[in-house]
């Protein structure tokens, strides 16, 4: 399957990011949206309480689902970001890593940000996305 997402690098920009620093897509791809995949189980409660790394993963599932449903997968992601309920930067790099390590060489333009909270009651992650896939 032919690919939409372009990554794009900058010899002028630092390399210590660990993700492409911008993404393109073809005019003729179909843009998905996703609303932000939160860390809840099937039954709507909230997965992995007071575990950053654990909520992380339950998230990056529930994207994956999201994906499939609309055709998608996470070769297909142009862009993401990661909110932590938390002001502890070791939080947000712990349910960085899991996000970051989820796309494996795929590492699409991201923002990692600590917020004071999120909307389900115990909820400390939740994973934003944006893919492009080319429709044959």
């Amino acid at each position: 399957m032919a690919r939409a997402i372009t990554l794009i690098r900058s010899a002028s920009l630092s390399d210590v990011a660990e993700y492409a620093y911008a993404a393109t897509a073809p005019a003729d791809s179909r843009l998905i949206f996703l609303a932000g995949a939160c860390p809840l189980n099937d039954d709507g409660s909230t997965a992995a309480i007071g575990d950053y790394a654990g909520q992380a993963l339950k998230a990056v599932e529930n994207m994956r689902a999201a994906l499939a449903a609309a055709g998608a997968s996470p070769q297909d992601v142009i862009s993401t970001r990661v909110l932590v309920a938390s002001a502890r930067r070791e939080d947000l790099v712990s349910a960085w890593e899991v996000v970051r390590d989820s796309f494996a060489d795929h590492d699409v333009p991201s923002t990692l940000m600590g917020v004071t909270v999120l909307g389900y009651k115990d909820q400390l992650v939740e994973i934003e996305a944006v893919a492009a896939v080319l429709d044959s």
